[in-house]
């Protein structure tokens, strides 16, 4: 009996082996990483934030797509979309688009899933949905949204943000499976790709080869399978990506690429330094509510102190760029907004003589002689910044922002609490200083970035954003100003935006420091063509969790097998 059962698990390892094989056919397999920190749980495209990366973008779709290189909002399952009046918008769907299970997406589906949260307001983006006064259907192929309060800047946002719901399948859900549900069993979107299994250490997609763009825009997903790793360490993505067998392109930071780039044929956006393109704002948050640090001219003053091209030298190895003073992201759709004028004066830039001198006019001094700042009161100051433990650039980084400002006078220390103790202490503001980007990513506008810096917090915790927790209101109403001017009104928008930044460099309430980089790395072994600042492949090569919609997606439409 036991040989029996002996021999039919040395069956079952053949049978596993070779039907991984046929699984994992490297001339039709693309690896990917970046963006999966545990075994893959949840295929929920209302839950984004914790959704396996390729649920929205590759499975589930947006009404359009956003191409941050060229600053372009692109019609996707949209035909198109344009607003009628100041009030109204009408989104005409593409006809021919049909779901995975063969059934058509029609404007029905839109109307559904915009109005989703008026069945179970815990959904996400239920204050978009405050903001229509109603969502009617024209015809089965448009949909006309009329608003009480249009927001433009955050329409343009959410229209490659939001993923359309089939109808048929969601409308029974209830309110836990909706904003809890894994989705395991339903994961059934109108995508280039469909899920196909799972393990713990990998999510495989499997391609739609009834994909609707293939027909009626000529766009073909390339590879037949694209396998998402999940890998436990920066050094074994290294190793991965050197050897290009199990993966292909990788969203990591990963220290050294300079180094290896042509030993090991590997690929970025820009050839030599910077490497990478610019993703998104490390900004050095502090903490407004605490002693001293309430201070706008000594924040200002920490501005000047922190050497921001010294780190992105010695920690990122030049794969990054330091922040202008703004915090803004180079690209069109920001920097038209870009007031230079304001910049160049109330701006700041390294000078640790120019911070000796704020903080010596504002009382800050050394009057016990032991090296360190007193407060004005004559109390002792020690301050501590926080990044989490194992984010190992972040920790290098803080080191010398510690360092930055001991060279002027403040005792600082760098701290490393684990991740789920530095997001209490970020979002309840038990800190004095912390690094933080999360939502300081690429955008169609820059009122994502205010947005987030300046949030009204709802509660004791700012989990949102605002983790300065900055109290002035009349900087809400900037913003909310801003948002609620048409985006072809550049002009107009540019000068309310003006005083947001004015505003914001007088009081410096958050201290942008570098661009985190869209860190893309590739193999050319076995596929080839990848995105770069001269290929014919522009594709913003980004593959984490989300954000396959603003570029990864169309960058897999573009490579070749070598």
């Amino acid at each position: 009996m036991k040989k029996s059962i002996f021999i039919m698990f040395i069956f079952i390892a053949i049978f596993v082996s070779l039907s991984f094989s046929e699984i994992y056919q490297r001339n039709e397999t693309v690896f990917v990483g970046g963006g999966l920190w545990g075994p893959p749980a949840n295929w929920n495209p209302m839950t984004p934030w914790s959704a396996v990366s390729g649920t929205v973008g590759l499975v589930y779709e947006t009404l359009f797509i956003y191409d941050p290189v060229k600053d372009d909002i692109i019609p996707w399952l949209a035909e198109e979309g344009k607003w009628l009046d100041e009030n109204t918008y009408q989104i005409n769907v593409r006809k021919g688009v049909q779901w995975s299970d063969g059934k058509d997406l029609t404007a029905k589906d839109v109307k559904f899933t915009f109005e989703f949260p008026g069945k179970y307001p815990s959904i996400h983006f239920v204050n978009l949905y405050k903001y229509f006064d109603k969502v009617e259907l024209v015809d089965d192929y448009t949909v006309k949204f009329t608003f009480n309060d249009p927001r433009y800047h955050e329409w343009s946002y959410q229209l490659y943000q939001i993923p359309i719901l089939p109808e048929h399948l969601w409308k029974d859900k209830t309110e836990e499976e909706v904003t809890a549900g894994s989705n395991e069993y339903g994961c059934i979107g109108s995508g280039a790709y469909k899920f196909e299994t799972y393990d713990q250490d990998r999510m495989i997609f499997l391609k739609n080869e009834n994909w609707w763009a293939s027909k009626l825009l000529g766009i073909n997903a390339v590879p037949k399978r694209v396998v998402y790793i999940r890998a436990l360490s920066n050094n074994v993505v290294l190793g991965m990506i050197m050897k290009g067998e199990e993966l292909d392109v990788a969203n990591f930071f990963l220290p050294g690429v300079p180094a290896i780039k042509k030993a090991y044929d590997i690929h970025t956006w820009f050839e030599g330094k910077p490497y990478m393109l610019s993703d998104n704002t490390a900004f050095l948050f502090v903490n407004n509510t605490k002693k001293n640090l309430s201070n706008a001219n000594f924040r200002i003053a920490v501005a000047y102190a922190i050497n921001s091209p010294e780190i992105c030298n010695r920690v990122f190895e030049d794969m990054v760029i330091p922040s202008n003073t703004l915090g803004f992201l180079p690209i069109e759709g920001w920097m038209k907004y870009y007031d230079n004028e304001v910049a160049s004066k109330y701006g700041f830039s390294y000078d640790p003589v120019k911070a000796k001198e704020m903080l010596d006019k504002e009382g800050f001094k050394d009057i016990d002689k032991d090296g360190y700042r007193e407060a004005p009161d004559g109390s002792k100051m020690k301050f501590d910044i926080i990044v989490p433990f194992g984010w190992t650039d972040w920790m290098e980084s803080i080191k010398i922002i510690a360092k930055n400002l001991k060279d002027v006078g403040l005792n600082a220390e760098a701290k490393f609490p684990d991740y789920n103790r530095y997001f209490e202490q970020l979002t309840t503001g038990d800190y004095d200083f912390a690094i933080n980007n999360f939502n300081s990513y690429v955008s169609s506008t820059p009122w994502t970035l205010y947005n987030w810096i300046f949030t009204e917090i709802i509660g004791e915790r700012a989990n949102n954003g605002n983790f300065e927790r900055y109290a002035d209101t009349s900087m809400n109403d900037l913003i909310d100003e801003f948002n609620g001017t048409p985006m072809l009104d550049v002009e107009k928008g540019k000068e309310i935006l003006s005083q947001v930044e004015e505003k914001y460099l007088k009081e410096m309430p958050a201290i942008p420091l570098w661009y985190n980089g869209m860190w893309f790395v590739a193999n050319n072994a076995v596929w080839t063509n990848w995105p770069a600042e001269n290929s014919t492949n522009q594709a913003y090569p980004c593959v984490w969790g989300g954000r396959w919609q603003i570029g990864g997606l169309m960058m897999l439409t573009n490579i070749e097998l070598k």
